[in-house]
């Protein structure tokens, strides 16, 4: 069996409200879903995430012609030498559209061969574990969006099972955003795991401010309190505060994580498998990471991520976003994940990544 196509297939639909972090606004979802093609039938999918998701469709699909030639007539179980022969720093460059577009092709290398082997990838990577816990992300700033809503949100996620959530933080005033984490925590109880994600919004002294003050309301992490590349800054932060930092979901290879790691960035890496290189690199990330006894909370993804963050021994806890980020997001895959009345996550145990996309729903929405 040999790889006998790279295909892309675009698609994008509105929110039906644009919803805000502490530094970006999203008024619309993308998705660019890769297969890779076998000349004996089978496929494998992957999507790319970042800023891949969310950019003209050309640009994605220049890259998957441009990275598909190293590919056809491969052996789709060589992926170490597909990945190594996809990685041209002075070509594609090192970060940005073009590792997530690689990343892709990587995650869809994965679910073939989970498909071919009829093994789950997680079955593939490890097995650590079968369930994992489970935190729902949430919290954005919207239009019309106050206190009460906010609460509101918050308890619909804890009706679905969650015993963890995070909301946003660095949109408004450090005094209005210390609010908002008081009523998020009195709506939830002591009980509840509470993340807040800062999104790179603040310079390090305003991210020290705004931990301090937060730090009487049990945040269980503070997530990109500075701008990615200021590893210094993350570690300023971390020595100020008991709140442990979390970072690492806009990281590329296991060469920016080995600096995170060796400028004492983090306590948790927030890896994402969509942004940094793929499962491939995601799976060197997490033995650097064990390598010093860091845990991993990946970002993103759910239906990836699951198969990733119960293959490793550091596995922290796993994303889960629902439809107050995405109105599709619990439809665009057949089968869409779900949280156990405890808060943790099952792996599926179908071949591959186990996701089928929902193209009754999807094919409205495509646009390349």
């Amino acid at each position: 069996m040999t790889i006998s196509d790279v295909t892309v297939e675009r698609y994008t639909w509105p929110k039906p409200k644009p919803i805000r972090n502490g530094k970006y606004t999203y008024a619309t979802v993308g998705l660019n879903l890769v297969n890779v093609h076998t000349d004996e039938g089978v496929s494998g999918i992957g999507w790319a995430g970042g800023t891949a998701a969310g950019r003209p469709g050309e640009i994605v699909s220049a890259l998957v012609e441009h990275y598909k030639q190293a590919l056809i007539g491969e052996d789709p179980f060589d992926y170490r030498r597909h990945w190594d022969a996809m990685w041209e720093p002075k070509i594609v460059g090192r970060r940005g559209m073009s590792t997530q577009v690689l990343s892709a092709i990587d995650i869809a290398l994965w679910d073939l061969m989970g498909k071919i082997l009829k093994k789950p990838v997680h079955k593939l990577l490890g097995g650590f574990r079968n369930r994992i816990p489970t935190y729902i992300a949430g919290g954005y700033y919207e239009e019309g969006k106050g206190l009460k809503e906010l609460a509101q949100e918050m308890e619909d996620s804890l009706s679905l099972g969650a015993r963890a959530v995070k909301m946003k933080i660095g949109g408004v005033t450090i005094g209005e955003d210390v609010e908002r984490v008081r009523v998020v925590r009195e709506t939830i109880g002591p009980d509840i795991k509470l993340m807040v994600d800062a999104n790179n919004a603040y310079a390090a002294y305003e991210a020290i401010d705004i931990a301090r003050k937060i730090e009487p309301y049990d945040i269980f992490w503070l997530e990109e309190p500075v701008a990615p590349d200021d590893y210094e800054g993350h570690a300023r932060v971390g020595q100020s505060t008991p709140i442990p930092v979390a970072t690492g979901e806009n990281e590329y290879t296991r060469y920016g994580f080995r600096d995170l790691i060796s400028h004492h960035s983090a306590d948790i890496l927030n890896a994402d498998a969509q942004i940094l290189g793929g499962i491939t690199e995601f799976m060197q990330v997490s033995a650097l990471a064990a390598a010093h006894d860091l845990r991993i909370a990946p970002h993103g993804a759910q239906e990836i991520h699951i198969h990733l963050v119960t293959a490793i021994s550091n596995g922290l806890i796993l994303e889960f976003y629902r439809e107050t980020v995405d109105p599709l997001r619990g439809k665009i895959f057949k089968n869409p994940l779900t949280i156990d009345k405890d808060g943790c996550t099952t792996v599926p145990d179908r071949p591959g990544l186990g996701v089928e996309p929902n193209y009754e729903l999807l094919n409205a929405y495509r646009v390349g």
